[in-house]
């Protein structure tokens, strides 16, 4: 099973991945860094593309059982 993760601490919050999977990710109001909508998202071909253009590299694709976070 893959899993969607996102490194907050390099995320600029620039919103390239809410313009292109506004049903996936989220900024936060109070951080301004992008999150996920709910944990056990879909990794999808759109996901997929919003980790490509990410600018700061942030979302990964993870594969295993479980993730931390």
């Amino acid at each position: 099973m893959r899993f969607i993760v996102i490194d907050s601490y390099r995320c600029s919050g620039c919103a390239t991945c809410t313009e292109m999977c506004p049903s996936v990710f989220v900024l936060n109001p109070l951080t301004e860094k992008a999150e996920l909508i709910a944990p056990d998202q879909a990794v999808t071909d759109a996901v997929l593309e919003a980790a490509a253009f990410c600018p700061e590299k942030c979302i990964l694709i993870v594969e295993g059982e479980e993730v931390d976070t």
